[in-house]
């Protein structure tokens, strides 16, 4: 992708998010018309596929080089985590309705017992008529108080789920339902993305997507999606904490020098941007992959892991070389280690993609 094309959609979000994202983390959510600029600029509707995928590849670094994770959630969840199961799986008319960019989208899978292992969910979603009505409660779901619309995992026959999801199935349920409620959960970091715990009581859905009792053939390929969107967002994290820190280090005196003089400061710097360097080539080339149909699981699970930990890594490096101007709760470096160990956890958690990642190797 052109060098043009990167500064351009650098220049949008320069203009769209970063006037308006402390708010956004203050207030907790994307405001209406914050998702509104954003629809408008035309960014939340980039290809999820094909050639037309590498634009949306540099649309999430750049997303992810503002520096502000929990917009970068909020709204990675909204245009390519959630829909990503109603393109892959969904009726005509699912899609007609429901992939709009003004349309807010938010997935319901975890819950407090069935997260990493999905074999305790207890949503159930029972037969009423031509349809189903949902009964259960959802936990950490990004957008979850200003969503249009929710991709819910929910179990759709008894012993379900209890050998690899074979009971259960994925539903798109209309956020003005009656039975929805919404509670929002304060996280550490994160802020922006909305995060709440909703309750379904006798919602009816919308539909099912896919058919019916084979959620798992639909989370495989669409949580590996997933992954790769965490990853390109988590690459363009890590290079946004690293130019603070390299800007800091050289600008910040100690006993007259720069604090880059140390060469133990140097040489950590060094060592950051050189495992950067390997991992953005990595999410490129996977991003190529993908473009061509050839994502896997393994690759998948390597880019989400690897720049994750290493946001991580990033993250400590720039509180530390801070000191206590770092460890204030309204400093920058303070919201990026915050953010970045939540990118460790969500789309599966770092121990699971190391499962993933020795499974695949044999």
């Amino acid at each position: 992708m052109s060098d043009d094309v990167r500064h351009e959609i650098r220049s949008v979000l320069d203009a769209v998010v970063l006037p308006h994202a402390d708010s956004w983390e203050e207030q907790g959510h994307i405001p209406a018309d914050g998702w509104r600029a954003l629809a408008e600029t035309g960014l939340l509707s980039l290809p999820h596929e094909g050639p037309g995928f590498l634009r949306s590849a540099v649309f999430l670094e750049e997303l992810g080089g503002t520096g502000y994770a929990g917009v970068r959630a909020a709204i990675g969840v909204h245009a390519y985590m959630a829909p990503a199961y109603l393109r892959m799986f969904g009726t005509d008319a699912q899609r007609a309705a429901w992939l709009r960019s003004d349309r807010i989208a938010a997935l319901a899978i975890t819950e407090q017992n069935a997260g990493t292992d999905l074999s305790s969910l207890s949503t159930v979603a029972k037969p009423d008529g031509a349809g189903h009505r949902l009964t259960g409660e959802k936990f950490y779901v990004a957008n979850g108080s200003t969503a249009d619309y929710f991709v819910v995992l929910a179990k759709t026959r008894e012993g379900g789920t209890t050998r690899v999801l074979s009971g259960a199935s994925l539903f798109v349920v209309d956020g003005r339902s009656p039975g929805i409620t919404r509670h929002p959960q304060r996280t550490l970091g994160w802020r922006a993305a909305d995060t709440c715990r909703v309750s379904f009581d006798g919602v009816v859905a919308d539909g099912v997507i896919g058919r019916p009792d084979r959620a798992l053939l639909q989370l495989m390929p669409a949580l590996d999606f997933e992954r790769l969107v965490a990853g390109l967002l988590a690459v363009g994290g890590v290079r946004h904490c690293l130019d603070l820190l390299r800007s800091f280090v050289r600008s910040h005196r100690v006993r007259g020098e720069a604090l880059s003089a140390n060469q133990a400061v140097r040489h950590r710097l060094a060592d950051l941007d050189a495992q950067f360097e390997l991992v953005r080539a990595f999410a490129h080339r996977l991003a190529e992959e993908h473009c061509a149909g050839r994502l896997d699981t393994k690759a998948a699970a390597v880019l989400k892991l690897t720049a994750t930990e290493l946001a991580v890594a990033a993250a400590q490096a720039c509180v530390q070389f801070h000191g206590a101007r770092g460890y204030l709760d309204d400093s920058a470096p303070a919201r990026l280690y915050r953010d970045a160990m939540a990118g460790t956890i969500a789309a599966g958690a770092s121990e699971l993609m190391r499962d993933l990642i020795f499974e695949s190797g044999r």
